[in-house]
């Protein structure tokens, strides 16, 4: 058996690199989703879990599948006139603007709190984003 040029070995050295350092990314991050989530839900139950719950309406909405949810549709929950007044879905970018400053997003809504820091409302909105609807949500 007759071994490759050495230009094939190039290419094929370099396409090996190429695919062992994208691989390495795709670890990196995985493993960043992963530290975003549980960093999100530490800080979901610390800045958030006064009023609001994943999985039962208090004295804000239920979370459970709020990003790609129609704004003010959880059943059972009576939105402020601000909310009500929204349209389209909680994408993730509309959730970041809504975490940064409510009263920007809807003048007149009951919710003051906000999350200054962008790297928290990533993981926070990271969170909420494995959320996915289940049977097993309560609205109340």
């Amino acid at each position: 058996m007759r071994s490759p040029p050495p230009k094939a070995l190039l290419r094929i050295s370099t396409a090996l690199l190429a695919m062992t350092a994208l691989s390495s990314i795709s670890h990196l991050a995985l493993a960043q989703t992963n530290n975003d989530v549980a960093a999100g839900k530490s800080l979901y139950e610390a800045k958030c879990s006064g009023c609001h719950s994943v999985d039962t309406n208090r004295i804000g909405p239920m979370h459970r599948g709020v990003v790609g949810r129609e704004v003010a549709s959880v059943p059972g929950f009576d939105y402020s006139p601000a909310i009500k007044q929204l349209h389209g879905v909680w994408t993730k970018e509309r959730l970041d603007k809504w975490l940064q400053n409510p009263q920007a997003v809807a003048p007149g809504t009951i919710m003051f709190a906000s999350v200054d820091n962008p790297v928290e409302r990533r993981e926070i909105i990271a969170y909420l984003a494995t959320l996915v609807p289940t049977t097993a949500a309560k609205p109340q």
